[in-house]
């Protein structure tokens, strides 16, 4: 399974490594270089990224209308199941949609990881701002001599942006426990983060890289949201039409089936309602 992995995974590797190269060779220091193949690769996947989050705001504009039928179907999750495929059929909603970018992007990111890990040799002689400076003759417990050193300063930005990018990751959710969810994530991955990082004591190289990621990974999402209207003025008006759509849809229900006066009307199976006659007296 190891070697399955290893011929999957080494091409992309391989290719990785080679982009890495000719960024450098157009920027000669590897910090900056990390930082513009990190900008790099959210361009090429922004496409992904563009689809990604529109199947997110998809399924956030009709979340009401998800839970009204959870509500009403609440002992008859078969009944649920179908409902809930005929309302992403009626809104054209693929819940697959989201994951499918995720999937294509993860076997990139593991390999820029390894195409970056395997030329940590190269970066014993390579500094960055304060990374090799007089600063870090200094300290150099907190900051590196080298990209290929970790560096605990790095260590702290890159856990700071890792809260941003998972709190702010998904859209406001209308769901408390949803939401409580959002907050608890955003602490517990920058802590797992930090207690690796300390274990594994990564090189300052990949923490370059993964902050840059965050950033442009923050700036990317903000644009997004705002552009599906999930955040900012069109957020509101889209929650408002639908919660009230939301609201309407019981009631139109509830009086589908009630009793309507008959004006003199035929009825709507065409017969005409019995009505007795009155007696004239004389």
């Amino acid at each position: 399974m190891l070697l399955a992995a290893n011929v999957f995974f080494d091409p992309i590797v391989n290719a990785l490594g080679q982009v890495l190269t000719a960024v450098h060779a157009v920027i000669p220091s590897y910090g900056w270089a990390l930082i513009a193949l990190a900008l790099l690769v959210r361009i090429v996947l922004w496409p992904l990224s563009d689809m990604q989050f529109k199947s997110i705001a998809e399924m956030q504009k009709i979340q009401p209308l998800v839970k009204q039928l959870q509500a009403k179907f609440k002992s008859d999750p078969q009944a649920l199941n179908a409902a809930t495929m005929a309302l992403y059929k009626e809104h054209k909603v693929n819940p697959l949609a989201g994951c499918v970018p995720m999937l294509v992007q993860f076997p990139i990111l593991i390999g820029l990881y390894w195409a970056i890990n395997a030329r940590i040799d190269s970066f014993h002689q390579e500094h960055w701002l304060w990374i090799g400076s007089w600063v870090s003759h200094q300290w150099p417990d907190v900051f590196a001599q080298s990209l290929a050193v970790p560096d605990i300063f790095l260590l702290v930005l890159y856990v700071i942006s890792m809260y941003f990018t998972v709190r702010y990751g998904s859209p406001p959710s209308t769901d408390p426990q949803q939401a409580q969810t959002q907050k608890i994530m955003a602490f517990v991955s920058p802590a797992m983060i930090a207690f690796f990082g300390f274990k594994y004591r990564w090189a300052s190289a990949l923490y370059i890289y993964w902050l840059a990621t965050n950033v442009f990974t923050v700036a990317q999402q903000y644009l997004m949201f705002r552009r599906y209207g999930l955040i900012g003025p069109a957020a509101a008006a889209n929650r408002a039409a639908l919660l009230a759509s939301a609201e309407a849809a019981p009631a139109t229900a509830g009086t589908s089936g009630s009793k309507a006066p008959n004006n003199g009307a035929a009825p709507a199976n065409g017969k005409r309602a019995y009505r007795p006659k009155k007696r004239s007296r004389r």
